[in-house]
């Protein structure tokens, strides 16, 4: 029942409060709410007053439909909601209580979570182990288990959709589970960029130093972001100086080796490649059907093993792709009111990979070869054959032959005016040295080709 029109606003407030703990339940507001905002009624508003920018940010994501649905509950159909910051005195008497930990520690405020996360952390539990990512789940595992011991910085690795920011959530979970006492911080680093900037503006460097390098286990998603950003670099690094001297937990994830993180200074990949360097790989026959498996009974699809089969052998890239296909299978599902077999199964995501499907231009090619190798597109397509060329050149000519489907002719052309046979020639040697396990210089180390391909056809996708 609304309440009476002429109730005062400190009665409107509470009713608020109490529609919105029943609607997100009383796990969720005690911990982004209770006694870190405060909800008061402004005419047709219902103000949220939150006790810091970051707290702001994430309920505006989180919950700005929920509170919308209670400011019309509470002041009618015209109600709207506001978010605002506290400032001065305001700012401190909301903000969250420290509690005293049995060690004689404080926990700090709920960490920043990644900000593209609309869903809860994923669980350790629920990651789905293969042969591609034994060594990376047993490594998290022993990281949730033990912060600060031997693994440190754990960095791990692979290609889109392989598993890495579930495992970041998985030991931020893990841990927050049993080690309430511990201070935690997860996010990607380019919310780590963003709070540097916003700090150097507002000239709160302090704060904000203090508020990374006080944490016990700091968590850094998508840390490749740095590549190329000296100013976050440096202070990345210097962040990375004060956790470890005071032996603190740092795991970090990217989406290549920090060997071939190119355009990041020597300091930054040294202490990367100090602690341990887990690769997750593609995912195996039997692993893909058991991430199939998992989704179909997450989502409740009705379908039997030999459609999940049939969705593993045709997405071999990722989780992401397995989990997509599903969802799409039980989307039609739910419209058709259709078991689904493999011929509806084949039907449905045929379509799903036509519309999905990228075309890369051979520029695209050039671009990502030319950042890996450190050389120029004229370099590239000029008739010089030194090594230092002539190897980026085969490599340039062998994927974008892989990844542009564009004819030799054509793409002889583009590089430099050569004929097709050079191209097929460029193609033959770099499938061989993937065959056999050769090596090409990057940056001054030895790769194995099929690294460097590898790691390439990534950035080359996600662009």
């Amino acid at each position: 029942m609304l309440p009476d029109k002429d109730c005062d606003n400190a009665t409107l407030a509470r009713t608020a409060a109490e529609i919105l703990e029943a609607e997100i339940g009383e796990r969720r507001y005690r911990h982004w709410f209770l006694g870190k905002a405060k909800l008061t009624v402004r005419a047709d508003e219902l103000v949220v007053t939150l006790s810091n920018p970051y707290l702001l940010n994430w309920v505006q994501k989180q919950f700005a439909s929920t509170l919308s649905d209670v400011a019309r509950q509470v002041l009618g159909s015209g109600g709207r909601v506001r978010l605002d910051v506290a400032t001065g005195d305001a700012a401190r008497s909301q903000a969250p209580t420290a509690r005293v930990a049995s060690a004689g520690r404080t926990t700090s405020p709920p960490a920043a979570q990644p900000a593209r996360k609309s869903r809860q952390y994923a669980d350790l539990r629920q990651f789905v182990r293969g042969a591609g990512n034994e060594l990376a789940f047993a490594a998290a595992q022993q990281v949730a288990t033990a912060p600060g011991g031997n693994y440190n910085p754990l960095y791990v690795y692979g290609g889109v959709g392989s598993g890495k920011t579930h495992l970041l959530e998985g030991i931020y979970r893990r841990i927050r589970k049993e080690s309430p006492e511990l201070r935690l911080l997860l996010l990607t680093a380019e919310n780590f960029g963003n709070y540097f900037s916003q700090a150097l503006s507002e000239k709160t460097s302090p704060s904000f130093r203090q508020r990374f390098r006080g944490v016990d286990v700091l968590l850094v998603d998508d840390v490749d972001f740095f590549d190329g950003k000296k100013a976050f670099q440096e202070e990345f690094v210097n962040t990375l100086k004060a956790l470890e001297r005071d032996g603190r937990q740092v795991v970090v994830a990217a989406d290549r080796h920090p060997r071939l993180l190119t355009k990041s200074s020597d300091e930054l990949v040294s202490r990367l490649l100090s602690g341990l360097i887990c690769r997750i790989e593609p995912p195996d026959p039997e692993c893909r059907i058991a991430i199939a498996r998992q989704r179909a009974q997450s989502v409740k699809l009705n379908a039997d093993d030999a459609v999940l089969e049939f969705v593993a052998r045709r997405f071999t890239n990722n989780a992401r792709e397995i989990i997509g296909a599903v969802n799409c299978l039980q989307t039609y599902q739910g419209m058709t009111g259709k078991r689904i077999g493999v011929a509806a199964a084949r039907s449905v995501l045929a379509s799903l990979e036509r519309d999905c499907l990228k075309i890369v231009p051979i520029a695209d090619v050039e671009a990502a070869v030319c950042r890996l190798c450190k050389v120029t597109p004229e370099e590239l397509k000029s008739p010089c054959r030194a090594r230092s060329l002539a190897q980026p050149r085969m490599l340039a000519m062998y994927l974008a032959r892989r990844m542009t489907h564009s004819p030799y002719s054509e793409i002889g052309r583009f590089f430099g005016g050569r004929d097709h046979a050079t191209v097929m020639s460029a193609e033959r040697k770099i499938a061989g040295l993937i065959e056999s396990s050769g090596e090409f210089r990057v940056a001054s180390e030895k790769w194995h080709v099929e690294e460097i391909v590898r790691s390439l056809e990534q950035q080359i996708r996600v662009g």
